[in-house]
């Protein structure tokens, strides 16, 4: 999967331009839908990462991109999840996350948060 571009609130994955979130989910890619989570975000101050999203779990590695600044809050039953699963959960700002991808994308899938 070629990473064509990112900047706040937009990303370029083979040359198709999304601006908004992304779950990338063995090879195929959609938009993350931020309803599940939304019950949350009073906690939170922002819409976070919850096990009421839908986690693309099959995998070996998962990375979340945290956005631009990296302010997507990943909440700690996400991190207790991956641990129960065995699977090895990277967090880091989005443009980080993408490099990481970029690098090793076998058996990863990922939440890349596009804004903040």
């Amino acid at each position: 999967m070629r990473f064509d571009h990112f900047s706040f609130g937009t990303i370029r994955i083979e040359g198709s331009t999304c601006e908004h979130d992304v779950v990338i989910d063995r090879g195929e890619v959609r938009k993350r839908k931020k309803g599940p989570s939304n019950q949350f975000s009073n906690c939170f101050g922002h819409n976070p990462l919850s096990m009421e999203a839908q986690i693309p779990w099959k995998c070996r590695q998962l990375i979340i991109g945290t956005g631009a600044y990296g302010r997507l809050p990943v909440m700690k039953e996400v991190e207790s999840e991956a641990k129960r699963r065995k699977v090895e959960l990277v967090v880091l700002p989005t443009s980080q996350a993408i490099d990481v991808l970029n690098k090793n994308p076998k058996a990863t899938n990922a939440i890349l948060h596009v804004t903040c």
